[in-house]
């Protein structure tokens, strides 16, 4: 092996490329002085370079290796006997453990030992692979797997490592390409040949990892499989703080937070005449970090029994409905899911012969199912009687105040409670969202509608976990502002808490997709619900009205029934105020013609802001891309002559007039000019085919040149010939791509 300025950057590169699999086993493992490891790579490689006979080779590595060993686990020194001693004996000792497959028995002398092997084995394959072989893509693309996998299963971090391992490998894959078609053509060159080949190599490798780490990263395609594999199977139990959850029903919200995955299984299905909410529990205490239940108060009933649950008085007119629902085998919780307004569940199957029984807990609202042995047991197949409230905007706005005498003041203060620690930014916040609104209702949908503003955004990968000193509504408000449907429902419940409006927060189920139709003439429709669709919100309690259903998550709106009119004409009620901007009685009819040129204008400036928003704020991207089209024409250009030609022939296969010659035969003179075969100045047609005959070795060009000047001189040709002198010019465009 030469010992010049390749070989010593090829083992430069081959020992780093190695050294990226010693990297990680530091901080991912308990292995402690890593760096006798990668002395000994160095020196391995070092000796390799230097061509010494395998027998020096072998004396150096086996006499650093028994220094290490020395070094790591004995206290005798080097030059001790005793320790050699101990050391073959341990060796032997481990040999025979080796025989029986006890693996967890062996020493770590022995381990440190076949570390030392396995390394000086690694060492071998590369300097193989490099300097013979010539191949080291296989070996490349391994280390990429090794430290990308370490990068997205354990806490190593390998972006600086996936950059260096890529240096690396590109420079020695061109290098060996050079070396390869170098001995392949035999082909003697000078040092300055290498320079000249380094240069562009060198160039190619920085711009590709400048771009590479410069240009904006897409989103991921595919949800990161990661937490998926290691959430825990049981939903029931929180992760610890910052760790990842997997999405759907779960019982523990006293820490909130944290990202979660998807989870597309099915919870259930139900039969009914449309979507609805699904209501699992309420939760009342909220501790700053997540929600508890300030009790349990529970109570029995049977079958076809009134449910106690009491979300509405009887003044509120509603709607009587009922649903089927069939729980999916894999829901395992003993309780029943219901849409807010259950009355009776009136069947449940398979039916218990000595029936069938259900607890409610009153304080969160959450029904269990119990076998008449009271043994709890997942539901299968039951139908729920309910009836979906119609409220009334006139009214909703009537409550303005707390008042004692509609309000038990235990239960306000219940429903009112928030943590003493609570930042009072909260509260100003809340204050000056409402701050012209003079009812309940209105300030509720106020604080609704506020969460609709572009600077909150649902997500459910980045989301904080809030520190120690954090209050979870507090650090959604203000900090990160990102979040799911737990951040957007406790912040929108405390800010009404701190006015004075009892709320309580709710878990559930949104309405799920449509599956089908049903098969019966009811016109029912089906709809599935999967674990993704598990959800909360808000629930605000009005004296007059009971808990009413507020949706403030960014993207999701709940089937509340609302009727608005006549709420501006309420003589009798002073707080009473026009509907929402949202919710219009109205709509007041224009001149078509004034309306169509408003329009017009509008959607024009519209259209110009929209353009100028979007360049404002990418404009990086823009330019970028302005540079990439430009470096793509580019090397289109310098290569035109790889890709005309097949552009060329498509564009003549499909001709069939013999007059087709004239443009073609210009075609290809222009093709042979960027070949570098250029027609000189004066040279008569018939020369430049003869020159370009003798350098193909053809007689081709000629007889194309005959067509060519019998069309010129007669503007015609026999019929048919264009058949032939397309066979002549197809073969001579397909010469310049060789």
């Amino acid at each position: 092996m030469k010992r010049d300025i390749p070989s010593f950057l090829l083992n430069m590169l081959g020992f780093i490329l190695l050294w990226e699999w010693l990297r990680p086993i530091e901080k991912l493992t308990n292995t402690d002085n890593i760096e006798m490891f990668i002395v000994f790579l160095l020196v391995s490689f070092v000796i390799s370079y230097l061509n010494m006979k395998w027998f020096w080779q072998f004396l150096i590595k086996i006499v650093y290796i028994l220094f290490a060993i020395n070094q790591l686990h004995y206290e005798e020194g080097f030059f001790h006997a005793s320790w050699v001693k101990s050391f073959f004996g341990d060796i032997a000792y481990n040999i025979g453990l080796l025989f029986t497959r006890q693996w967890n028995d062996i020493t770590n002398e022995f381990r440190s030992l076949l570390f030392f092997v396995l390394l000086w084995l690694m060492v071998y394959l590369i300097h193989y692979w490099l300097l013979n072989r010539q191949r080291i893509f296989i070996f490349f693309f391994m280390t990429l797997v090794y430290i990308t996998v370490l990068d997205t299963f354990t806490p190593y971090s390998a972006k600086i490592a996936i950059v260096r391992t890529v240096v690396a490998g590109f420079a020695v894959m061109g290098m060996l390409t050079f070396s390869r078609i170098i001995h392949r053509e035999n082909v003697s060159y000078h040092p300055s040949f290498v320079r000249k080949w380094m240069a562009p190599l060198a160039i190619m490798i920085a711009v590709s990892v400048l771009v590479g780490i410069a240009a904006p990263k897409a989103a991921p395609i595919w949800p990161d499989p990661v937490p998926y594999l290691t959430a825990k199977n049981d939903k029931d139990k929180k992760e610890s703080a910052g760790g990842v959850h997997r999405i759907g029903y779960g019982t523990d919200d006293s820490v909130l937070g944290g990202p979660f995955i998807g989870d597309s299984s099915p919870a259930f299905q139900y039969q009914a005449n449309g979507k609805t909410y699904w209501k699992m529990e309420t939760k009342d205490t909220y501790t700053g970090k997540g929600w508890l239940a300030s009790g349990s108060t529970p109570i029995s009933f049977r079958q076809e029994d009134l449910v106690p649950v009491f979300s509405y008085p009887d003044t509120v007119e509603t709607i009587k409905e009922s649903v089927i629902v069939r729980a999916h085998v894999n829901y395992k919780y003993n309780y029943i899911m219901y849409p807010a307004g259950i009355k009776k569940i009136v069947k449940m199957l398979p039916q218990d012969p000595d029936g069938n029984k259900f607890f409610i807990d009153t304080t969160n609202e959450r029904i269990s199912f119990f076998k008449n042995d009271n043994r709890p047991a997942a539901p299968k197949v039951f139908t729920l009687a309910f009836e979906k409230p119609k409220y009334k905007a006139t009214d909703l706005i009537k409550t303005t105040s707390f008042n004692p005498n509609d309000m038990n003041p235990e239960f306000y203060k219940k429903y009112t409670q928030v943590p003493e620690a609570l930042p009072e930014r909260v509260k100003v916040l809340a204050e000056e969202i409402t701050r012209e609104k003079s009812n309940w209702f209105e300030k509720a949908k106020a604080v609704e509608s506020y969460f609709g503003k572009t600077e909150y955004s649902y997500d459910q990968k980045s989301v904080a976990v809030p520190g120690e000193n954090d209050d979870y509504v507090d650090q959604f408000l203000f900090d990160t502002k990102r979040g799911y449907c737990d951040n957007f429902s406790s912040s929108m419940a405390i800010m009404l808490r701190t006015l004075g409006i009892p709320t309580r927060w709710v878990k559930g189920y949104t309405g799920g997709d449509f599956l089908q139709y049903s098969d019966e003439d009811s016109g029912e429709q089906v709809y599935e619900v999967t674990n993704n669709n598990a959800h909360s919100w808000v629930e605000v309690y009005f004296p007059n009205q009971g808990w009413v259903p507020f949706e403030p998550t960014k993207g999701f709106s709940n089937e509340i029934i609302i009727n608005y009119e006549a709420v501006g004409n309420s003589a009798n009620n002073p707080g009473a105020t026009p509907p929402l901007a949202q919710k219009p009685q109205k709509e007041e009819k224009e001149d078509p013609n004034t309306k169509k040129d408003s329009e017009s204008t509008f959607n024009f400036t519209k259209m110009w802001e929209s353009i100028v928003t979007a360049f404002k704020s990418n404009w990086k991207m823009g330019v970028f891309l302005l540079v990439l089209l430009a470096f793509i024409g580019w090397i289109l250009y310098r290569i035109r002559g790889k890709w005309v030609p097949y552009v060329l022939m498509l564009r003549y296969r499909f001709k069939k007039k013999d007059e087709s010659i004239g443009e073609a035969y210009l075609i290809l003179l222009a093709q042979l000019d960027r070949y570098g075969l250029k027609r000189k100045e004066n040279q008569t047609l018939r020369n430049y085919a003869r020159y370009i005959d003798t350098f193909f070795s053809t007689r081709e060009m000629t007889r194309l040149t005959v067509y060519y000047e019998q069309y010129m001189y007669h503007q015609h040709l026999p019929e048919g010939t264009w058949e032939e002198t397309y066979k002549l010019w197809e073969n001579l465009i397909k010469k310049t791509i060789a």
